[in-house]
């Protein structure tokens, strides 16, 4: 067979070849042992191309994208997907392609074989090391310096650490030690004092906390959600700019499962303020709430590859599939699959770790004490309800947990003097108490019952107020009771004061609930933490309780996280049938 004129180059260079690419060298030997073997057109091109170039030595396992991992356990016969490949060297490259030498099992042999670019998940983190001797007077933990340093290695981070371990210390030295000019701290209006303290431990630089519509200026500005529309979209007259004009150099979202609803109004807001700043992070003890769909935002914000094509996301970890409603095309995505390979695929975007893990904390104890509710204005209402709901089987979500809302009233009512005496209880044994309740009236009861040694927080209060029940709870022994509406108390502040926990009424968004708890199971508390959920027995209550426990195993396998959102309040309705 006649040589074309590359592979009568192509032969002379392999006569000649001393070099270190592999491929090359393999085409070399098989070439001196058969003296006949033709060269591919490819091959050739490939020797001409490549011969002069000195392969990158690599030496480290590289991250692999789930496409390119699954061609890879079909082209190899394997019986997984490898997450990861070993690359020894880079021997040449293409625009959108590796070709490297390296291996996919840690027992094979190493070999040639290309990768597709875009299949690399880069690691972009950086590494930091910190000098903590400034904050001396108030010396992070161990644990809290990790996130500090991970922080600084990473533009857009979520920090999910478990509620009570000090994500806002971390944040805040982490802010500083970032040299950013402008920060801004988005959270619930019920932490934005608290995030003002805490910034003023450790820097006198200027912090604004803005209130309605008065915009002002400093490094550190604060801002809660419910404001945030305030300043979105404002007339630029009289020389008022809109937040989306200030340059931030970066932003932290507190409490950042408060935006993972992509429809609602917040989250939209925030994204938009996000989208033009280069350091994001995610502050947030419960990071998926429910189920991946919640969690798609969020990981979306930091710009992990999971969340890079939103139908690929909900068909591979919601279940996700369309049905017709109404005459057009919706997405159905309550469900939750493939969760240990979530889990994996998104750690360089993540830091999570349980209080068990990092703390040397006393117990959390979690006792449902069930009880018999011999209500007939129960009866009556929930026998109400369930003929209203037969009749009306197309309502919003919305209107029949509405509806639903005078039953769980009823119950709050009814379980007040259980709660007195689990109080009463708390009080001979000179224990500090606090008591959650969905509503008001329940609240004030308590709160009149046991003024002299009690201390309120509802909506109504400003920060100062707040701020004050939560000071004399901590530091005044006279102080022996902190009742809290669940919303309002459940976040960001500590109560390392109680010993015991008790919610009168059960909420519908049970993370709201583990965030309570954690009111007092946190950094700085000595003693065991009770938390006791007084339940009436075949009620609404005892439907709620059900569903969550049964629910949350699904979450653990992600986050170990705890159950809110929609496809629990659909659960609770089916069963609220079946009274």
């Amino acid at each position: 067979m006649e040589l074309n004129l590359p592979e009568i180059e192509a032969k002379k260079i392999l006569s000649d070849y001393s070099g270190a690419n592999n491929y090359i060298l393999q085409l070399k030997s098989s070439y001196e042992i058969y003296k006949s073997k033709t060269l591919t057109r490819s091959q050739a091109d490939y020797i001409i191309n490549n011969h002069d170039k000195n392969p990158k030595i690599a030496r480290k396992w590289v991250e692999i994208d789930d496409y390119f991992s699954e061609s890879l356990m079909t082209d190899n016969f394997l019986s997984e997907k490898p997450k990861s490949i070993w690359v020894e060297k880079i021997l040449s490259e293409k625009p959108k392609a590796f070709h490297i030498w390296g291996k996919i099992l840690e027992t094979q042999k190493l070999y040639s074989f290309w990768v597709p670019k875009n299949q690399i998940i880069p690691n972009t983190e950086r590494k930091v090391v910190v000098d903590f001797s400034p904050y001396s007077h108030r010396m992070p933990y161990d644990h809290q310096k990790t996130a500090v340093e991970k922080l600084l290695g990473n533009d857009k981070f979520i920090l999910a650490d478990d509620m009570g371990v000090g994500k806002t210390t971390s944040a805040t030295i982490a802010a500083i030690e970032s040299k950013a000019k402008k920060v801004l701290v988005m959270c619930p209006a019920t932490l934005k004092l608290n995030w003002k303290r805490e910034i003023e431990n450790y820097t006198e630089d200027k912090i604004s906390i803005i209130e309605s519509k008065n915009w002002d200026s400093g490094r550190f500005i604060i801002i809660n959600y419910d404001i945030l529309k305030n300043f979105h979209s404002l007339d630029k007259k009289d020389g008022v700019t809109t937040i989306l004009d200030e340059n931030f150099d970066l932003v932290i979202i507190d409490e950042a499962h408060y935006i993972s609803n992509t429809k609602a109004q917040r989250t939209k807001l925030a994204n938009d303020i996000v989208k033009k700043v280069g350091k994001v992070w995610l502050l947030t003890g419960t990071p998926m709430t429910s189920r991946p769909m919640n969690y798609y935002n969020l990981l979306r914000l930091v710009e992990s590859r999971v969340a890079k094509n939103w139908v690929s996301y909900v068909k591979r970890y919601c279940e996700g599939f369309q049905i017709n409603r109404g005459g057009r095309k919706i997405w159905l995505t309550h469900g939750a699959s493939n969760l240990d390979e979530l889990r994996d695929r998104t750690k360089q975007k993540v830091l999570r770790r349980l209080k068990e893990e990092i703390l040397d904390l006393p117990d959390k104890i979690i006792t449902p004490i069930f009880l018999e509710l011999n209500s007939k204005e129960y009866k009556k209402e929930v026998g109400e309800y369930l003929d209203w709901a037969n009749e009306n089987k197309n309502e919003s979500l919305t209107i029949q947990l509405n509806k639903l809302m005078k039953v769980r009233q009823i119950i709050a009512k009814e379980k007040l003097n259980n709660t007195f005496e689990l109080i009463d209880q708390c009080l001979e044994q000179d224990k500090k108490v606090i008591v959650f309740t969905n509503f008001t009236e329940p609240l004030m009861e308590i709160w009149s019952k046991y003024k002299k040694m009690a201390v309120p927080l509802y909506g109504r209060m400003n920060q100062e107020q707040r701020q004050e029940s939560v000071d004399s709870f901590q530091n005044d022994p006279k102080t022996k009771i902190f009742v809290s509406n669940i919303k309002a108390g459940g976040v960001g502040i500590t109560l390392t004061a109680g010993e015991v926990v008790i919610f009168n009424d059960l909420s519908f968004v049970p993370s709201d609930m583990a965030q309570a708890e954690d009111r007092a199971f946190r950094i700085g508390q000595k003693k065991n933490v009770s938390c006791m959920y007084p339940i009436f027995d075949n009620t609404l209550e005892r439907i709620i309780y059900n569903i969550v426990q049964k629910k949350k195993r699904v979450i653990d396998t992600v986050m170990g996280d705890h159950i809110e959102d929609e496809d629990l309040m659909l659960s609770i309705l089916e069963e609220m049938q079946l009274l």
